[in-house]
This record gives C-alpha cells, sequence and structure tokens, in this order.
C-alpha cells in the first residue's frame, strides 16, 4: 500500500476519533477499515458508564462493515490518544480488537496502519500484532 493511501485512511481514522464518546477515559480513538472492494468503514469508541458495554473503534468499524455484507478486509488505520491532544503516536489495536480481526482476515494479509512517533505511517501486518490467533482451526 502506498504511503498516501496510508495517509488518506490515517484522515479518515482522524475524522472518526473527533466522533468518539470517551468521557471516562478520555483516550478517543478513530479507525477506519478499508474493505478488498475500496469501501471504507469508519468506528470510533463508545465508553459507556458500564465498563463491560464499552467498545473499541475497531470493532465499531469491523461490525458496521460486516453488518452491511462486508467481510473481506485489505488494511484497518487506528488512531488514538487523549482527546485533547493530537493522535500523532502509535495506537495499536488491544487484543481483543486483534482477534475480532483474525475472525474475518488472513492475518498474514491485513495491514494494520498507525503513526509512528513522529506521525508518520507505519504498517504492520495482523499476524505480526497477534501471533498464534485462536482461529476455527483452533476448535
Amino acid at each position: 500500500m502506498t504511503e498516501e493511501k496510508m495517509l488518506d485512511l490515517l484522515d479518515e481514522a482522524d475524522k472518526m476519533r473527533s466522533f468518539s464518546h470517551s468521557p471516562y477515559s478520555r483516550f478517543a480513538v478513530g479507525a477506519a477499515l478499508l474493505c478488498t472492494d475500496g469501501a471504507v468503514y469508519g468506528g470510533c469508541n463508545i465508553e459507556n458508564a458500564s465498563y463491560g458495554a464499552t467498545v473499541c473503534a475497531e470493532r465499531t468499524a469491523v461490525f458496521k462493515a460486516v453488518s452491511e455484507g462486508h467481510k473481506d478486509f485489505a488494511a484497518i488505520a487506528i488512531t488514538g490518544g487523549p482527546s485533547a491532544a493530537s493522535a500523532d503516536n502509535p495506537c495499536p489495536p488491544c487484543g481483543i480488537c486483534r482477534q475480532v480481526l483474525a475472525e474475518f482476515c488472513d492475518p498474514d494479509e491485513l495491514s494494520v496502519i498507525l503513526r509512528d512517533a513522529g506521525g508518520a505511517p507505519v504498517s504492520y501486518t495482523l499476524s505480526e500484532l497477534l501471533p498464534l490467533s485462536f482461529t476455527e482451526e483452533s476448535m
């Protein structure tokens, strides 16, 4: 994926981050999920006073895509940080989000795009972030 396309996805993740409902952690996260057909689904974290009801940005984007018939993903860009600050630091997905992504993706093919400490795009495969994921073959 070109650096320009990674930056476009990061910009979309930043836009989604602006919709975050994070009054408890004050840590706003946005995600932009790129489907293999070019569709992009965004998500933000949505917190709840009952913390167990909180949903991460990445899962919001995945669930939106799946609920509209998309299950083939090429990349996900994620930005996050304290609500009042810019998102120029890496914000990798949590373990639950990594596992949800593994349900729908080939871990060696999905690109997870973050910003490095200087704000430049950096890409990892899901398998780099989640080795030995629990899959259908594990059952």
